[in-house]
Formats: C-alpha cells, structure tokens, sequence
C-alpha cells in the first residue's frame, strides 16, 4: 500500500502518529475521522490515514494524522483472546521475570528459580490430566462397574485389564498438552520478530531490550524442556501406578531413564546463560531437542511397558502414587516461592524512601499464577470426580474420591480468596476517610466557585478521584493474597499424611468439619465461577470495545513482555509491535517529514520502547505526546528493572524534551511522569523535565453548559484527542518541531 502524498514545504511537513491504548479502538475511532485507509501494516496490526478526497482530513496546524493499530495483535480473535483465559497461568508466570529488581547480582537466580517453577505448571497441567483420565476413568470408574453402568463411552474398555485401561488413557494427557502448545503457538506468525535498522542505535537501558528481543531461539528451547518433563510426567505416572513388589528390571530402566529426563531438564533450566544464547547455537539447540525426542520415545516404551506387562497391579482405592505424586508438587511449589521470595526481598535494593513492596512483583505474581494452575487443576478433578460420582449415587463414594491435596488445595484457595477479599473491604473502609479527604481538597482546588446546585456533581467527582487513588492499594492487596495462597499451597503436606481438611480443621480450630466440607465445596463453585467469569470476560472483551478496556490491561500487561520464562504463555506482541513502529517512524523521517508521537495509555509504553530503539538522526525530527500513561504510577513500580527514573530521563533526552504527558486526578491507570503540578504543590522540580507533566481538570464544568441539558462527563482513562488541552498541547509541540527545524545549525 503506497501512502498518501503530502504537501507543503518541506520544513513543515509534520505526520502525527497516534497509538492507541488497550481500548481496541477502530482506527477511524484513533484519527477521530470517519473515512480512513490503511497505508502500511496487516489485519493484525496496521497504519491508517484519512482519505485526503474528505474534508477535515488534516489535523493540527495542517499535519498529516496517521494511527497505528494493534489491538489484534493480542487479542484480534475470540479463539486467541480465550486462549489467553487458559494460559493465564502461564502469562502471569512470565511476566513475574520482569518484575525482579534491578539489581544484577541476583538476576540468574531469579531467572533460574521463575522457570523452575514455571516447569512445575506445566508438570501440574499433565498431572491434572492424567487425575481425570488414568485415576479417576482409567483407574477407579472402570474399576468400578456401578460406575460404569448407563456410560457407554466408558464399557467398552470395562472389565479389561488395567494396564490396557491405563495405555490407552494415556493418550489423553498427550493430547491434552499438544492442544495447550498448539494455544501458545497459534498465533505467533503474527508475532515474528522484526529486526531495527539500526540496532547499535538503541538505547543501552534494559526496556529497550523489549523492541529488540528474538524469542524464536529461547522460546524454542524453553518449549523443548517443558515437552519433555511433560512426557516425563506422564511416564513417571504410569510407572509409579506400576509399581509393585519384585519390579521388572525393564521398569527399573524405565524409571531411571525418566529421572534422568527430568533431571536434564532442571539442569538446562538453571543454566541460564547457556538456554539465553542469542541466535542459533548447535550444541544448546541440539541438546534440547535431543532431549524431546528421547522423552517422547521413552513415553512410548512406558506405555507399552503398560500395556503389555504381565506382573500383577497393585490394589488400591486411587491410581497408586499418584495422590503423593500431586502433594509433593504442591510442596516444592511452595518450597520454591519461599526461595524466591527471600532473594527477591534480600537483592531488592531500589532508591531511599522507596516502597518496603517496590520488586515484590516477581514472587507475588508467580505465587497467583501457581495458585490459579492449582485451583483450576483440583476444580477439573473434583468437577469430573463429582460427575463420575452421579451426585453420590455410586455405590461406594470413596471410589470416585479426588486425592487429598485437591481437597486442601481447594480449601487453601478458597480461604485465601475469602481472606484477601476481608482484606481488600476493611482496607478500602479504612482509607476511605484519607482517600475522600484528599479528593475534597483536589475538587475543591479545581472548581473553587462551583455554584450551591453544583453538590450532587461534586460529590461524584471526588468518588471518581477517590476510587482512582485506590490503584496504590492494589500492590500491597496482591501480596496479602500471595501470601495466603502460598500458605494455601503449604497444607497439601497435610495430604501426604492422609490428614483429611475437616478433621484437622476440627481437632486444633474447633470448627465443626462439616463446616470444613460446606467450605470446599463453596471454593470449588468459587473457582468454577472464576473460570466461567475468566471464558465470558475473554468473549466480551473481543466483542466489546467498552468491555475490553477493563479487562483488556491485563492481557496487553502480560503479552507485551516477551516469553522469557514459559513458552505456552501467549507469544508477545511487542515483538513485533516496537520494531514495526521504529522502521515506520524511521521511514517518515527519511523522506523529510518531522513525527509528532501521541500514544494513549498502553499505546505510550509501546512508543517510549520506540524511542529507546530510535537513532539520533531521527529523534531529532520526533516530539512525543503521551495522554493516561501507566509508564509512572504502574510499570515503574511493577517493573523497576526495566522503567525508572533513569529511562524516562533519557526518553526526555532523546526527543529533545520535546516531550508533553496529560493526565486527570479521576484517572485510576494513567498518571504523571516527572511531577503532578497539583494546586498548591510547591514545585521542587527543575530542569526540563519539570516541563513535561500537564494537569487536566476533569471534569471541564460542573453544571451543563448553556447548549447542554447535562454537566460534562467525567472521563477519567478515557483518550483526550478532542480535548481543547489536548490540541493546545498538539499545536505546542508542532511549533517547537517547525521551529527546530527551521533553527541554524
């Protein structure tokens, strides 16, 4: 597609290139004219322009407008938005790396321990599987003939021998993993990496390392390991099921074969360096392949072995070992959050006066995301263990009965949502004196002689900047939960001991088991609600552009950072969306055109990584405007290895401080950069950088305007493109362009 020609001196021709944020506004809804045309790009992410044959297609001052639309690079597709609703474990496991402190000193430690852990969802995956289709159907129902009774789908397989159950079934868990690779890796050929022109350009500071990031090597490897402790898993399954007295020197082989494999696979995780090797390298490359391959044949030779073995089968209620397998895993989860938890805190660092939580984002959003993995896990055995049972109907309820660890993850899930949620309403009761407080002051300051019928809209104003402030609650809330759901995850060890939750909750609490009972059966419909809420948010979220902005921050959070810990986690779409959006400023700029940057909210942190990518013979020719950015008030805190004072500074440098951010107190995501500029605030910023911040008074007016029959809205995140600060703000940064361009020298 050719673009559009432009008129004018040369000196003044100026594109302004606006990025929107995770709203999935159409293009025509970016440029806020309705006849637009794509001049670059694809479906999934694409540039667009006014059609010059309409009236008004120019914008401030006459610039040419052009958008950069990227929605569907995360989310384009309802089968790719749900796919992120079932790797959300995945995702939150990934973006926990990015959370570790600045520090370099613990880097590889954190690195090493995030993907061992993020090793162990995947294990819980197959182990989760293989609890539904070897224990519960393989094992125990078609054990079981009442169970059988009225199911063809299960009689047909009834009465034969339980290795041929257990082989056949064993299909089931390989299955399962090939759709959950092929969910991680769908949508990737939108995702290629692109290469910058000019990469010794770049910015040395680490979030400049997002726009140039390859994962195509690593995720590659990653996705090999994670094969083959998944087949390993399998295998160990089945091999623990088989085993018995006078075990077969065959199985001894087998059972050593498949340690070995998961062994391998821990080491190759801990090798951090060598599994981050830039580029193609023959000796990692063909180690981790080699290591699928046997773990897929070693899967073969075990179900066979299954199949075929002749020694008899151990009796038992539930598939041998497989109850002890589970615990175990829950408990070396927690062993493992505890480690790195305690690196995180001990190498933390950060700047005087900083927050005691600041970096605690890498073990917090790990934790969440191993007890999502876990909740979902027992809901799917405890769901299809309920189903088997026919709402107690089967003549012995045990038989159908989910491993113990289920119970109390279920229980430890339930407890720490409860608790998390008390947590979460006395905080908000208890700070909302000093929320609404401050917010009265804020209005008032802003609308200081609002008439006596204005109240009513005064008071909904300081509600909205009140709930606005609660987003610097949310940190502190999120680790209270980690917490707990650590704890949660610690009391599976009760599971080994064949300690069932209400006895134990009886005997040292005093609360009655029954109560115990009522409690993990209202978790498991709790879980299942979050998992019907997760599947219809994902649906609306694609559907609903109004809906997809609320939602839609998590899911363009989690896949803007590349998959550096867990390969089935959704592929990152910034990739793709940095360096696509350096080679087009680059271009513009090449054929004597200045570039005005606006990006909105999300759309922001996808341009600051642009200019970090940005040569200088280009960011000369670039001004850069930026509305509701999480840049400050979210990934600085979030992510302080990678957004910090630092970076923005040189962002600032690199533009020239041709640099203008907007922001409203009513805003709960976006915020200031440098400094708020709030009425009465005594300005202890110099230098350029104080130049940056502009407050917005929202909303313009209390009382409907005299063409109006209703006061102005409040707009709190919403974008600001026909704003009259906005434009003023547009046309400020147009002149200083012109005028540096038309300045000597």
């Amino acid at each position: 597609m050719a673009d559009a020609s432009t008129t004018g001196p040369a000196s003044d021709r100026i594109v302004e290139l606006r990025v929107h944020g995770v709203s999935g506004a159409g293009a025509d809804q970016v440029l806020d004219r309705p006849h637009v045309h794509q001049v670059a790009g694809d479906r999934s992410g694409g540039f667009y322009r006014p059609r010059e044959a309409y009236p008004d297609a120019n914008g401030t001052g006459g610039i040419m407008l052009e958008a950069y639309r990227w929605s569907d690079l995360p989310s384009g597709t309802a089968v790719r938005t749900l796919s992120l609703v079932f790797l959300l474990p995945f995702m939150l496991c990934n973006v926990a790396l990015w959370m570790r402190p600045a520090g370099h000193a613990s880097k590889h430690g954190i690195v090493a321990l995030c993907r061992v852990l993020a090793l162990t969802l995947t294990m819980l995956y197959v182990l989760s599987i293989v609890g539904v289709a070897l224990d519960l159907i393989a094992w125990r129902c078609m054990g079981t003939p009442s169970c059988m009774t009225g199911r063809s789908w299960l009689s047909w397989l009834g009465g034969r021998p339980p290795g041929l159950r257990l082989g056949v079934l064993a299909l089931v868990p390989v299955a399962a993993l090939g759709v959950v690779w092929w969910l991680g890796a769908r949508p990737s050929h939108s995702f290629d990496a692109f290469r910058t022109r000019d990469p010794a350009a770049a910015s040395e500071h680490r979030l400049s390392g997002v726009g140039q990031w390859d994962g195509t090597p690593l995720v590659s490897r990653l996705r090999s390991v994670h094969v083959a402790a998944a087949f390993a898993t399998l295998d160990g399954s089945l091999l623990a099921a088989r085993d018995s007295e006078g075990a077969s020197p065959v199985m001894l082989v087998l059972v050593m074969a498949t340690g070995a494999v998961l062994l391998v696979c821990l080491v190759l995780l801990t090798t951090v360096r060598s599994l981050d090797h830039p580029g193609p390298s023959a000796r990692i490359d063909g180690l981790t392949r080699g290591l699928r391959t046997i773990a897929c044949g070693l899967t073969i030779l075990v179900i066979v072995h299954t199949i075929i073995s002749p020694q008899p089968w151990p009796q038992g209620r539930e598939l041998p070992g497989y109850g002890a397998t589970v615990a175990w895993l829950f408990v070396s989860q927690t062993a493992l959050l505890v480690v790195l938890a305690a690196l995180v805190i001990w190498r933390r660092g950060g700047p005087p006066g900083s927050s005691p939580l600041r970096a605690l984002g890498a073990p917090a959003f790990v934790t969440v995301g191993a007890g999502l993995a876990v909740a979902f896990s027992a809901e799917l055995v405890y769901r299809v263990s309920d189903l088997l049972d026919r709402d107690g109907e089967t003549a012995d309820r045990l038989a159908t009965s989910p491993p113990l660890a289920y119970k109390w993850a279920i229980f430890g899930f339930f407890i720490a949502v409860l608790t998390a949620v008390l947590v979460g309403g006395v905080g908000t009761v208890l700070t909302r004196r000093e929320r609404r407080r401050s917010a009265a002051a804020i209005v008032a300051a802003d609308f200081p002689h609002a008439p006596p019928e204005a109240t009513q809209r005064l008071r909904q104003i300081e509600q909205a900047v009140a709930r606005a402030r609660f987003t610097e609650r949310l940190p502190p809330l999120t680790v209270v939960y980690a917490a707990l759901a650590a704890a949660g995850l610690a009391t599976s060890l009760l599971g080994l001991l064949q300690l069932y939750p209400g006895d134990v909750i009886q005997r040292y609490v005093r609360v009655p088991a029954d109560l115990v009972n009522f409690l993990i059966g209202m978790g498991s419909y709790a879980i299942a609600a979050i998992v019907l809420g997760l599947v219809i948010g994902g649906i609306f979220a694609y559907r609903t552009a109004q809906f997809r902005r609320y939602v839609g921050v998590l899911w363009d959070l989690g896949t803007f950072w590349p998959r550096a810990t867990h390969p089935f986690a959704p592929p990152c779409y910034a990739e793709r969306a940095v360096p696509e959006l350096t080679r087009r400023i680059t271009y513009l700029v090449e054929r004597g055109e200045a570039v005005l940057l606006a990006g909105h909210s999300h759309g922001s942190v996808l341009l600051a990584a642009t200019v970090l990518q940005l040569p200088p013979r280009v960011t000369d020719r670039v001004a850069l405007l930026t509305y509701g950015t999480p840049l400050q008030r979210l990934y600085s805190q979030l992510f302080p290895a990678y957004v910090d004072d630092e970076v923005l500074r040189e962002i600032g440098e690199r533009v020239g401080w041709r640099w203008v951010n907007l922001w409203r107190e009513t805003d709960p995501i976006g915020g200031w950069i440098f400094a708020p500029h709030r009425p009465g605030d005594h300005a202890t910023l110099t230098g350029p950088e104080a130049t940056v911040d502009r407050r917005l008074v929202d909303p313009h007016g209390v009382v409907p305007p005299p063409y109006d029959s209703v006061p102005p809205p409040i707009l709190g995140h919403w974008p600001c493109e026909s704003d009259e600060a906005f434009v003023a703000a547009e046309q400020e940064l147009v002149d200083r362009l012109r005028g540096d361009r038309r300045r000597p020298g």
